[in-house]
């Protein structure tokens, strides 16, 4: 292939300015003349989504048919980066032999509320468990050649107005907690290119924040691929290649390409900018593309089984009512069984090389199955029919299998959850059942966590999350045994939604989301403010028993021994969390240090060394803009969860600092956890600067959304608006979401420049709004000579870059 270097220079400004958008939904711009074939992205966060016929962004039309496998919310309980590896190693397989370039993902936001509709597609609430299971599929996928494109950078924790709105967080809180992760993933994983989120970060859309893009990624993490917008994220494209921008999606049309030939003329964009993101473009087109390989669709798919059992979680296991022998005559009730839901909604949704059901695989697991009754409807409907047919169902057999979920319409890309509940016709027929055969073991299939108020109608409790298209025998692979469980959640179940720290302010609803929380996400939160929660982080139960012992705390790592007391093999999660003694910089009460996943046989004994991770100890200094770490002496826990400490020990740090007594002075709600309303004079005392206030002006702007039409002046934009609700009521009556819509209904109007191909321009979003506003002839006027006077500049352009000028 041509030396990317060389190319460059033979590029014109036209040219080099071009390859920085795509000419369609998933490929960038070729240069035929120079030999710079186009790139080819496809979304792949849990299986590759590469499109067929016309394509669209959210993935509605059809798709190539891959193995889908559990989604990252699911391995990530495994705790385990080796099977994280193995699965990206598949997914880097199928992408090539798919002609796929770039594979975007995995998904690592750090899940800041259980409510996040996209959290099924994130691994965990901490950042170094996110990091090193990211690395390690960042690695499988890159070994095929393949190169991974890890999202979404940064502190994009919410779907609600994702496009639109402004992560107002501290700068400690950041760094520590939302960029972790990111860092680590790079550090050990070196991807090649890095996908930018939607929202403002402090003010600044993050595909142009110099501060993530250039500053963190580039020069102190050492990232040196492209950075890609999501898609209809970017804003200014200037501004974006000036921060480290590399190519912007999906295809916002040429009107772009002249902005920046302009910005170069006119001395507003330094071509050496310009001449940096083409340069890490031409890297990925001009190299070295290995022959496409054969894919084992029947290997993936046995990797896909294996991966959701090891990743199913074991919650509760009363009287060892699990694991169930051979011969066990089972009811199976709920539809579950018969529909599954294997994966979320949206982007990541992926067309399946074959699909399980619990009905159809149940025979082969040496369970025998008396009957099948569905239960209730999905749409959450009350049928008493259905329960009545359920308790028949369960009557007189040995134990009854319910199988429970969210439907699809509670978790998608688009729309956050509302709760954290079952649907109330599920539990009914959970009650009922559990009423006439106590012996009831749930199956739970879910993206992320649920209430269990119902806990006690069961005696056994499988969280089995979204399991992919091998979900069903994984499952139960675990609940026969064949396979021991070793799943352990990844995030902390709260009693109630009212429990967890963000209840009263998530999703944010305006143009600001505050963070005013700080660093208490999840089990930091929980472990601080002493709250209980129902399932606390790293539980998870197995059919064997584990003793800790002769703890030993070195410099900077943890030795003990870990012995299996029972009569079954089995894996531990053994677990490392540290916590400082004493006054000094905020910090909760404790943070994951490290683990080690563990096998041993029915009495095998074993030495365990597990290193305590810098990220553990450190701590960003606001006012140097460094890392430091207080010399103090941390309290050590080993122990099976966050709260199920077996052994403890102490770590003495020389430190490069000594610790601040009067850090949090000025903070007394974050210095005992009480984060769930905290005062602006404390928030702002966390920011370090006044909190934003973004205030709405009467008339809507280029960053308001299509779904504040209900409010506009003008009588056709609200009776778009009514149209629009209209079409998403329906979709919601059926229990399936029209991603579009959400997807039309939340963007800003500065998106339709982004996302139509070229056919809007800048010009014409801003006749388009004059119309909304109000001026309805006056805007509509405008439209249609902007739109033509792009279709001519257009025209022109083409012929320019074919004529390479």
């Amino acid at each position: 292939m041509s030396d990317p270097r060389t190319v460059l220079d033979r590029l014109t400004v036209l040219e080099k300015a071009a390859l920085l958008s795509g000419e369609n939904v998933w490929e960038t711009r070729a240069v035929p003349r120079l030999g710079v074939p186009s790139v080819y992205l496809a979304d792949g966060p849990h299986g590759v989504r590469k499109q067929v016929g016309a394509s669209d962004h959210l993935g509605l039309h059809g798709s190539e048919p891959s193995t889908c496998f559990p989604t990252a919310a699911t391995v990530a309980n495994s705790w385990d980066p080796a099977l994280a590896e193995r699965v990206g190693r598949a997914l880097g397989v199928e992408a090539a032999a798919l002609g796929v370039d770039v594979l975007l993902g995995p998904g690592l936001n750090i899940k800041r509320s259980p409510l996040c509709g996209r959290a099924f597609e994130y691994f965990s609430e901490d950042p170094l468990l996110s990091g090193r299971l990211a690395a390690a599929y960042v690695r499988g996928i890159q070994e095929a050649g393949v190169l991974a494109c890890p999202k979404h950078l940064a502190a994009n924790s919410q779907e609600l107005r994702r496009m639109a709105s402004d992560s107002v967080v501290d700068e400690r809180t950041l760094r520590e907690l939302y960029l972790t992760a990111f860092e680590i993933t790079v550090r050990e994983g070196r991807p090649g290119a890095i996908m930018s989120s939607y929202n403002r970060v402090n003010g600044t859309y993050a595909h142009q924040n110099a501060h993530l893009l250039t500053e963190l990624l580039r020069e102190e993490w050492g990232f040196d691929g492209l950075v890609v917008s999501d898609w209809g994220g970017a804003d200014d494209s200037v501004a974006a290649v000036r921060a480290g921008g590399t190519l912007e999606m999906p295809a916002p049309g040429l009107h772009v390409v002249r902005r920046l030939v302009a910005a170069v003329a006119d001395g507003e964009l330094d071509e050496a900018d310009l001449d940096a993101r083409a340069a890490e473009v031409l890297a990925v087109a001009l190299r070295e593309r290995a022959p496409r390989p054969v894919v084992d669709h029947d290997a993936h798919h046995a990797l896909a089984r294996e991966v959701a059992a090891r990743s199913a979680v074991l919650l509760r296991n009363e009287d060892d009512l699990l694991p169930l022998a051979a011969g066990t005559r089972v009811a199976v009730v709920g539809d579950f069984a018969r529909t599954p839901r294997y994966q979320g909604a949206g982007s990541s949704q992926v067309n399946p090389t074959r699909l399980e059901t619990v009905l159809d695989v149940v025979d082969a697991s040496g369970l025998v199955m008396t009957g099948y009754a569905a239960g209730f409807r999905r749409d959450g409907t009350p049928d008493d029919a259905l329960v009545r047919e359920a308790v028949e169902v369960a009557r007189g057999a040995d134990v009854v299998l319910v199988h429970l979920g969210l439907a699809e319409s509670a978790e998608s890309e688009g729309a956050d959850r509302a709760h954290l509940r079952l649907a109330d016709a599920q539990v009914r027929v959970l009650r009922a059942v559990a009423a006439v055969n106590p012996r009831v073991v749930v199956v739970l299939a879910a993206g992320g966590v649920v209430e269990t108020p119902w806990v006690e109608d069961c005696r056994a409790l499988v969280h089995a999350y979204l399991g992919g298209q091998a979900g069903a025998s994984g499952v139960l692979d675990v609940l026969t045994g064949c396979v021991e469980p070793a799943g352990r959640l990844a995030e902390s179940s709260p009693v109630r939604l009212e429990d967890t720290p963000t209840a009263a302010t998530f999703p944010g609803t305006g143009r600001t989301v505050e963070y005013r929380e700080g660093p208490f996400v999840g089990y930091r939160y929980y472990e601080t403010a002493g709250v209980p929660v129902a399932f606390c982080f790293g539980h998870g139960l197995t059919y064997t028993s584990f003793a800790y012992a002769d703890l030993t705390v070195g410099d900077r790592e943890v030795t003990f021994t870990l012995t299996n007391t029972g009569e079954r093999h089995g894996a531990e999660v053994a677990q490392v969390y540290v916590g400082r003694r004493g006054d000094g910089v905020l910090r909760p009460a404790r943070v994951l240090a490290g683990w080690a996943r563990v096998e041993l046989a029915p009495g095998e004994r074993r030495t365990v060394t597990v290193p305590v991770d810098p990220t553990a100890l450190r701590h960003h200094d606001v006012v140097t803009g460094t890392w430091q770490v207080e010399t103090a002496t941390y309290d050590v826990l080993v122990g099976a969860s966050v709260r199920d400490v077996r052994l403890t020990g102490a770590l003495d740090v020389a430190g490069t600092v000594e610790p601040d007594r009067a850090a949090c002075d000025a903070l007394p709600s974050y210095r005992v956890g009480h984060v769930g309303s905290v005062p602006d004079a404390e928030f702002e005392a966390l920011l370090g600067r006044p909190v934003p206030r973004a205030a709405a002006g009467p008339l809507l702007d280029v960053n308001d959304t299509l779904g504040q039409m209900g409010s506009a002046r003008s009588p056709l934009a609200r009776l778009v608006h009514r149209a629009l609700v209209a079409v998403r009521r329906r979709a919601d009556r059926r229990g399936t979401p029209d991603l579009n819509v959400l997807f039309i209904y939340h963007m800003p109007f500065r998106a339709l420049a982004k996302m139509t191909n070229g056919v809007v321009s800048a010009e014409v979003v801003d006749a388009l709004l004059t119309a909304v506003n109000g001026r309805t002839l006056v805007g509509l006027g405008r439209t249609v000579r902007a739109v033509v006077a792009t279709r001519l500049a257009d025209r022109r352009t083409r012929h320019a870059l074919r004529a390479g000028r």
